[in-house]
């Protein structure tokens, strides 16, 4: 059995992990005009309110490690809660959102 991962990760702790290249799913769970406004390069969209619609489009992952995002932290912890009980267990939330991610790691990136 894999260790079992806290809930929640730090912004800085993602950004570590893509520097070094590592292999996970980093799911923005905005909706599309909050995406438009400002995104992590490297994030795929997946609103949560599509989520149970697209739910199939993350079957392929379901044994990588997953970290989601939104605006400030609480969509993403519904969401990476809702993933662990579909058997998601490498789910995460990143605490903060894009917010902290544009205070602590990208202060380019525009805030709303």
């Amino acid at each position: 059995m894999a260790e079992k991962l806290p809930l929640e990760t730090t912004c800085h702790a993602v950004k570590a992990r893509l520097d070094a290249g590592d292999d996970f799913v980093l799911l923005d769970c905005r909706e599309t005009d909050e995406y438009e406004i400002v995104c992590i390069e490297s994030a795929q969209l997946l609103p949560m309110s599509e989520l149970m619609a697209r739910a199939s489009e993350l079957e392929p992952h379901r044994d990588r490690d997953i970290v989601v995002h939104c605006h400030h932290g609480g969509r993403s912890m519904q969401v990476t809660r809702w993933l662990r009980q579909q058997g998601y267990v490498r789910a995460q939330s990143m605490a903060g959102g894009i917010d902290a991610w544009a205070v602590e790691i990208n202060p380019e990136l525009p805030r709303y």
